[in-house]
């Protein structure tokens, strides 16, 4: 059963590939959706996929690549649209 979840990860997480980590995570797992960073030093990230590996997104997202320092993940659950084709990273 597919699921959308938005994202907001703070902490030491921009400057560490932190996206381009998520990217590589959510195709291995066939999530769809996004991620970019905020001005704020935040990362924000939508994912929908199967309910397993969006968790599984979560987790990684709750650990982060080598060198970042995750303070806090903000999951807000949303309605799955269906609207992305694949998962990229927005500038």
């Amino acid at each position: 059963m597919p699921v959308r979840a938005h994202v907001y990860v703070s902490g030491l997480v921009q400057g560490v590939f932190f996206r381009w980590h998520t990217r590589e995570e959510a195709l291995r797992l066939g999530v769809k959706g996004w991620v970019r960073n905020l001005p704020d030093g935040r990362v924000e990230a939508v994912f929908e996929g199967e309910k397993e590996a969006v968790e599984q997104m979560l987790e990684f997202c709750r650990r982060g690549p080598p060198g970042a320092e995750v303070e806090n993940v903000e999951v807000r659950w949303e309605k799955p649209t269906g609207e992305f084709s694949t998962f990229k990273i927005k500038y």
